[in-house]
């Protein structure tokens, strides 16, 4: 069930601990199921309950419940796997806590992953109060910065989502016409990625039309589109885990002049935001660019503030990476890492949307768009 190499896992786990040594730390507590996966193949979502995989200087240990025992045995390359047992007032905190003790390395420099979904807030109070006498450094930035630039390994499923992100999209313009349910155009999307062996990705789908394409969140229940109509979809391809996002307003009927200005505004500045995707700069350099165009195109009030986000192996509840384009945004890009751009144009007082977005790879020289479909407004 792994899918990479060892030499992969290999190669990561040194860069790990490399970086775990160069932060002075004796082991890493990892809670991101990312961290996870990335490092040893592991893929579940109990990440919901308690589980601690410890990263020492020579190996791997996971804490985990008994449901994920085989699990962990049959997609990781973990050897030493502990089982918390369930049971009323149980406390997993204080089984790590022995777990540490019977390694000994109680008394050490832990690293710990805080910035994840995969340790809430009752839990993470529960390991402080476990550990309160060992020294804890927070260090959810360790793994996911090295996940940022990814291996030709890794690249192989990231094209593959675009490709079926795009089948996706072709799926959705087949489906959507007037009368279409919101439903049957979902189903076909996701229809299509799993017919391509692709996996659920990271948070749900986004679909609206009518006052509905002004939202860029999921939100339950559905309606037929009208003669005239506007769909926001905003997917993501998924394939082992690894994404590649697009975003798309389709229209149904005639255009109106909103949605023509706001086109020709979205695609000038995606071109824009992909021309400043230069190894050596700062994310913040592509978000200068989306404000720069979008604001003098006199759409300052109808965009966001931020412009789009890394992307890579991702677990619910969502596909977004940390690292995303904002105001001032630090980050230099590399050459190997992924970024999904979107413009997203909403007009409360027009009730119109254009939304216009696909995933880039940073190459040595500046940037390769991994869909195959154009920047062209999409008319029904």
């Amino acid at each position: 069930m792994l899918h990479f190499t060892q030499a992969e896992f290999d190669r990561r786990l040194k860069a790990a601990r490399f970086a775990m040594s160069t932060h002075e730390l004796d082991a890493m507590l990892l809670f991101a199921p990312e961290s996870h996966y990335w490092l040893t193949g592991y893929d579940t979502f109990g990440y919901c309950f308690f589980q601690c995989m410890i990263l020492t200087s020579d190996d791997v240990y996971l804490l985990t419940r008994s449901a994920d025992l085989r699990q962990a045995q049959i997609t990781s390359t973990v050897q030493n796997i502990h089982i918390w047992r369930d049971a009323q007032g149980a406390n997993p905190a204080t089984d790590l806590r022995k777990l540490l003790g019977d390694l000994k390395l109680l008394g050490g420099r832990f690293g710990v992953e805080t910035n994840t979904h995969g340790l809430t807030a009752f839990n993470g109070q529960r390991l402080y109060a476990a550990l309160e006498d060992q020294e804890l450094v927070e260090a959810s930035h360790v793994i996911s910065s090295l996940r940022l630039v990814k291996s030709d390994e890794e690249l192989t499923y990231v094209r593959r989502a675009a490709n079926l992100a795009d089948d996706a999209l072709d799926a959705a313009i087949e489906a959507t016409h007037a009368g279409a349910q919101e439903g049957h155009i979902l189903s076909k999307m996701q229809g299509a990625i799993f017919e391509g062996d692709g996996d659920y990705p990271g948070n749900e789908f986004i679909i609206g039309s009518g006052e509905n394409a002004l939202l860029c969140r999921y939100q339950t229940a559905r309606r037929p589109l009208d003669a005239t109509d506007q769909l926001t979809l905003e997917w993501a391809g998924a394939y082992r885990h690894y994404h590649a996002a697009m975003m798309r307003t389709l229209i149904v009927g005639a255009p109106t002049q909103a949605h023509l200005s706001m086109q020709d505004a979205a695609e000038e500045a995606l071109l824009a935001c992909e021309a400043a995707l230069v190894p050596g700069q700062p994310m913040g350099a592509v978000f200068d660019a989306h404000a720069r165009v979008l604001d003098a195109r006199g759409f300052a009030h109808a965009r966001l503030n931020a412009c789009g986000y890394s992307l890579g192996a991702r677990f619910s509840p969502s596909w977004m990476e940390d690292q995303m384009f904002y105001d001032g945004a630090e980050t230099v890009m590399a050459p190997g890492m992924v970024f999904f751009l979107h413009m997203i144009l909403m007009d409360s007082e027009a009730g119109a949307a254009v939304c216009l977005g696909r995933t880039s790879l940073i190459t040595g020289e500046g940037s390769d768009c991994l869909s195959r479909h154009g920047t062209e407004l999409l008319l029904n």
